[in-house]
């Protein structure tokens, strides 16, 4: 009886319960592989868009993955529906990886296997990558069609945070009967008594002339929580912004259009854009991008009580035009700042921003600008030259991989990696697999040598050679007892001693590079300490430079 492994794939688009999307799923596919074929392994993506390519799919991934291993337990595989498989051109991607290791692959639209060598079964799945395709993008054009309508007809509160100043109140029970069977309802937004004066506030501030710095102040002083202390459950994500306004946040409330009392759809976008344009077959990431007003999609008519009269609001967007009028920000050619994003100020654990001062670069934290600081543990500004933080760097991760201590480097890195459990029992394996296609070649060179066809002979040798380095790779990365030793590291470490020993001669987009691909993270002190980590071992230096 051949043994399969079954692939499945269900996502939020999709729209179906992922317990009863793989239950259809599996059932369909025991009827392709029945009464022959038994399922003994199961690859089912829960939350995975169909667009991901195999390889950023985990339970896809997963299965790739064993197909190296000659202990797999199946020698199929079968998928319910391709639709949810293959995606665009993905099956062209990854149909060529069951070919190479002999594994056959089941669907219901060909009535069993696909065979590598039939055009039709090749257009077939061509055809149904296709219309994968198509229908993600039919869901998504009649999505937005029906968000667009639903917010500049009805108005309709979509989804998504309320802004600081209001609350979400229910209405009604929701007009989609099988949500209303739930429950669920239809909300909109209403004043909060408390945040909604302090927004008033800010815009007839901003429009008596008063600046977002000043502002920010005011509100400060006054003792008045931020947004995201105003509702800490709703902002984890900004915990570590003790409570304090900031200008970023009241220039946010000044430019949201929905204190107006509007409903405003589709300020933002979702652009899919490659990962890597010289490889395509890694696919798309999503980046969130903001539209032109032109394209914002506001109701009718008010829909909720407005903070803000409409005209205020205009008024304050063209006092923004004003100062954005001004042109923009000339920065000089060859401003590089190396260790932008890597140095924390050592009180506060914030980063420190980049200032360009007397043509040199510096790092400064003014805390207490922003968020007054009562304890008085923060001095007024943290200030460092960046030349002096990068002669100690570049000696300290020089010292790292001399002589005297590459072996406690290595030691370090080795205590720090993860092996695999099960090692000397794959390395075993693998090296049978290894005397395997040392046999191939032997025979293959034998064939040559009785005048067999040398076109056949080279192209099972070429085969037989690659997959012998494919398999010594794999050696390699086979940790034993859990963990890499210090002579493995060292092996691989070896090629940074000469990157970093010329680190100091190096142009700064170079050096700005090796400092986060190594993990860089330095935290400065006013007393002139700096805390430098390069995960996963970390060092205190001194350098110069101070408050």
């Amino acid at each position: 009886m051949k043994r399969f492994a079954f692939y499945g794939r269900v996502s939020t688009e999709d729209q179906q319960d992922p317990t009863s999307s793989r239950n259809w799923q599996l059932a369909r596919s025991r009827q392709v592989i029945e009464p022959d074929g038994e399922i003994v392994a199961e690859f089912f993506d829960i939350g995975q868009s169909r667009s991901l390519p195999w390889k950023r799919r985990p339970e896809a991934a997963r299965l790739l993955d064993e197909f190296s291993n000659r202990r797999r337990g199946f020698d199929a595989v079968v998928i319910g529906e391709p639709q949810r498989a293959f995606y665009g051109n993905q099956f062209g991607l990854t149909f060529p990886v069951f070919t190479h290791y002999g594994i056959e692959l089941w669907v219901p639209e060909v009535g069993g296997a696909v065979d590598p060598g039939s055009e039709a079964h090749d257009l077939v799945m061509s055809l149904y990558g296709g219309m994968s395709k198509g229908e993600r993008m039919r869901i998504k054009t009649r999505v937005r069609s029906a968000m667009a309508s639903q917010a500049a007809i009805e108005g309709r509160f979509l989804g998504g945070r309320p802004p600081y100043g209001y609350v979400l109140i229910p209405v009604g029970p929701h007009p989609n009967p099988a949500k209303a069977a739930t429950g669920q309802q239809l909300r909109r937004l209403a004043p909060d008594p408390v945040a909604a004066p302090v927004v008033q506030r800010i815009f007839d501030r901003f429009q008596a002339g008063q600046g977002l710095h000043a502002i920010a102040l005011g509100l400060n002083a006054d003792g008045i929580p931020s947004p995201s202390a105003h509702d800490p459950d709703r902002n984890p994500h900004r915990a570590s912004g003790r409570g304090k306004w900031a200008k970023t946040a009241v220039r946010s409330i000044l430019s949201n259009p929905r204190y107006t009392g509007f409903e405003v759809w589709n300020k933002q976008r979702k652009d899919e854009v490659l990962i890597d344009v010289e490889d395509v077959a890694l696919g798309h990431e999503t980046k969130m991008r903001w539209n032109d007003e032109s394209e914002w999609v506001w109701s009718a008519s008010p829909m909720h009580e407005a903070l803000v009269s409409r005209e205020q609001f205009e008024i304050v967007q063209s006092m923004f035009g004003v100062t954005k009028a001004r042109g923009p920000r000339k920065v000089s050619e060859g401003r590089r700042y190396v260790l932008s994003g890597l140095v924390h100020c050592g009180v506060c654990g914030r980063r420190m921003q980049g200032q360009w001062n007397h043509g040199k670069a510096y790092y400064r934290c003014k805390f207490t600008s922003d968020y007054p600081d009562e304890s008085g543990d923060h001095p007024k500004s943290v200030y460092v030259k960046e030349a002096a933080l990068l002669p100690g760097l570049d000696r300290w991760l020089a010292s790292l991989f001399d002589e005297a201590h590459i072996d406690d480097t290595c030691q370090v890195l080795a205590g720090a990696s993860e092996g695999d459990p099960d090692a000397e029992e794959r390395n075993a394996e693998l090296r049978a697999a290894i005397k395997a296609c040392d046999n191939k070649l032997e025979r293959y060179r034998s064939l040559l040598e009785q005048d067999g066809d040398v076109a056949i002979a080279a192209r099972w040798i070429t085969e037989a050679q690659r997959e012998r380095r494919e398999l010594e790779a794999q050696l390699g990365q086979v940790v034993p007892g859990g963990k890499m030793t210090a002579a493995q590291v060292k092996a691989l470490v070896a090629a940074l001693q000469d990157i970093v020993s010329v680190l100091s001669e190096a142009d700064p987009e170079t050096k700005a590079q090796v400092y986060g691909n190594l993990g860089v993270s330095l935290e400065y002190m006013p007393d002139g300490m700096v805390a430098v980590q390069a995960h996963p071992r970390g060092v205190t230096v001194r350098v110069g430079g101070g408050t």
